[in-house]
């Protein structure tokens, strides 16, 4: 069988640094920050049209969050590119147990694992797979590949791989991995032309993997051999054992193996880097995005509905409202529905400051977005008071609500387009256009929408609880409780 590239996206990270935008059940990597595509999508499809020497598997295989696992599977759908696995996490455990449950899951010929994280940008595709198709040379014959990013300025926010002499295919020996430097130190590192930016991508064999991983950290592979033989399949998902995977370890991958490579001779695995120039970026914070945003003359990068007045160098994206700036230099502002963010641009690293208080606050606003995202479609919550919630539904067509009661709370439905399908207690009945209906409460009810065009209504909830957490669910096509 002809080894072949599996392309491995890890999607499991929240993003705090990128708030207002990026939220714990909404991260980064479902945004289109970049470009028409998110950053899941945009990982997605960056092999479109490889010509390497190695085949390229057509469908991914994706390790992501349980939270978030039905618009990941659609935004995959959404650009043709439906995963083969949809590995479900019930909790993080970073890189190295995420890649270990690919690895497992990979199947049958032993393919040569393209490790992406989800939430980077790579403005040069060509360069990208030029390297992609060197670095697979090497990992089809049992190298461990990672990818250095030639640095164009010093960068504290960043890594590095200092790397030693060459080797095939362009590629160069690892003399070691260090932390993030200070800004002296990068400069160093920099002009030494010996160190290079450490991505997070990586290449090597399912079984090179797994070999690395029972050497260094047979606790980690020990946990998710259990997890994934204990989980079961649920229609596009595989769900690892919940209990299994939350006794393993949380570990990154370059802390758990690639570190130790380098000075382990015995341990018969060769640790190469490829460097790679192809505009990225981690887009780890607002600065970040800045960077490899397009600006205008003045060095502003903006989105939305934006006027500026004698203000450079700054990031404005504005997402429902109009933002006007004027005068300000190097900030970043950020509007959401819900949150606005005003930051210097030079400590856009703080956000997690401000995400963390919210956290101690309980507050929603760290956890969702006003407009909430369903495996059936979506709702925007539009206003709210004292006994009173009014909510923005769209159901997809063809998509169903569970079959559902409230404890605390009645409804009113007003169809704005499209048709209902609704159920209520024994009833069921259609409700079309500029029509409405009326669910009491404590009765069982349904809302469908059995069409070929999107069902938008009006919800107007009244009682005395009216949190989300007030559902209790009979019957669910989406396998919640």
């Amino acid at each position: 069988m002809t080894t072949r590239i599996l392309p491995v996206i890890l999607s499991g990270g929240s993003g705090t640094r990128l708030w207002p935008l990026s939220r714990e059940q909404h991260p980064k990597q479902l945004l289109a920050l970049h470009g028409d595509e998110s950053l899941l999508q945009a990982t997605a499809t960056r092999l479109a049209g490889f010509t390497g020497a190695l085949e390229v598997a057509a469908q991914p295989l994706v390790v992501c969050n349980e939270e978030y696992r039905f618009i990941t599977a659609e935004q995959l759908r959404a650009v043709g590119k439906p995963a083969s696995a949809l590995i479900l996490e019930p909790m993080g455990r970073n890189t190295a147990p995420a890649l270990t449950l690919a690895a497992l899951a990979a199947g049958e010929g032993d393919p040569v694992l393209l490790v992406m994280p989800a939430d980077h940008v790579v403005t040069d595709r060509a360069a990208f797979q030029q390297a992609i198709d060197a670095g697979a040379l090497l990992a089809r014959d049992g190298t461990v590949v990672t990818f250095g990013i030639v640095p164009d300025r010093p960068e504290t926010g960043y890594g590095y791989i200092q790397t030693g002499e060459g080797t095939a295919h362009g590629a160069r020996r690892i003399a070691r991995f260090v932390e993030k430097p200070d800004l002296e130190t990068a400069g160093r590192y920099v002009s030494s032309g010996e160190y290079l930016w450490n991505s997070g991508l990586f290449m090597m064999k399912a079984s090179v993997w797994l070999k690395a991983i029972e050497r260094y950290r047979p606790d980690i592979l020990a946990a998710c051999r259990s997890a994934i033989g204990k989980g079961v399949r649920d229609a596009d998902f595989l769900r690892v054992d919940k209990a299994a995977f939350a006794a393993c370890p949380s570990d990154s991958i370059d802390y758990a193996v690639m570190e130790k490579l380098p000075s382990d001779a015995a341990a018969g695995l060769a640790a190469h880097v490829v460097p790679m120039s192809c505009g990225w970026s981690d887009v780890g914070a607002w600065d970040a995005l800045w960077q490899v945003a397009d600006k205008d003359a003045a060095g502003n990068a903006t989105r939305g509905d934006v006027m500026l007045h004698e203000t450079r160098g700054s990031l404005v994206l504005a997402d429902g409202r109009m933002v006007a700036c004027i005068g300000v230099d190097d900030v970043v502002v950020v509007e959401t529905p819900d949150a606005v963010l005003v930051a210097s641009k030079d400590r856009t690293q703080e956000v997690k400051q401000i995400v963390g208080r919210l956290k101690q606050a309980g507050r929603s606003e760290v956890t969702n977005h006003r407009k909430v995202y369903r495996p059936w479609g979506w709702y925007d919550s539009i206003d709210a008071g004292p006994r009173f919630q009014v909510k923005r539904i769209v159901v997809n067509p063809g998509a169903s609500l569970s079959l559902q009661m409230h404890h605390h709370r009645a409804e009113h439905w007003i169809v704005v387009t499209g048709t209902a399908r609704v159920t209520r207690g024994e009833e069921v009945f259609l409700v079309s256009e500029n029509q409405s209906t009326y669910i009491p409460l404590g009765t069982k009810h349904r809302l469908e929408n059995p069409g070929k065009v999107p069902l938008e209504m009006i919800e107007v909830q009244s009682g005395a609880y009216l949190g989300e957490d007030d559902i209790v669910r009979f019957q669910d096509t989406y396998g919640r409780g």
